[in-house]
């Protein structure tokens, strides 16, 4: 019964990121959206509403849904299972949080998804991963090559 909840938990965050506003969001923040300094996230993220909206939804999604996890509602090894978009949030904002953390004073900024990701066993061989594709991402949207496929 347990997991035919946490399966039922799991095809709805499936459902919420097919939502045409998050998936836009989605779209945004992995092929365009490529930041260089924490400070470029920081007038991101705290900027107007209509423009950190997209930033606020994929970041805080993934957080809510690596809280899920983290309190049992879906089990760690399903989660992982089926998804990976979380270890490339994480690989794009990595090197950012401790600044991020440090200028908002928000300790835990993105903790839950770092608990998420950091717990698999091969966690950074996986960021890694997703960093070398946030990397190609960048050079093709330096290109124009990304906005003709959205």
């Amino acid at each position: 019964m347990a997991n035919e909840t946490a399966g039922h938990v799991l095809l709805k965050l499936y459902e919420l990121r097919t939502e045409a506003e998050l998936r836009r969001a989605r779209a945004w923040f992995f092929f365009e959206f490529h930041p260089k300094t924490a400070e470029e996230i920081l007038q991101t993220w705290l900027g107007p509403g209509h423009q950190s909206a997209p930033y606020r939804m994929v970041t805080s999604y993934w957080d809510m849904a690596s809280s899920l996890v983290l309190h049992g509602a879906i089990p760690f090894e399903m989660f992982n299972a089926a998804n990976t978009e979380h270890f490339a949030l994480y690989a794009k904002l990595r090197s950012f949080l401790p600044t991020l953390r440090s200028a908002t004073k928000y300790s835990d900024y993105l903790g839950s998804l770092e608990q998420v990701v950091m717990a698999m066993p091969d966690s950074e061989s996986r960021v890694a991963i997703f960093a070398r594709y946030a990397e190609r991402q960048r050079v093709l949207a330096e290109q124009g090559r990304q906005r003709q496929n959205l």
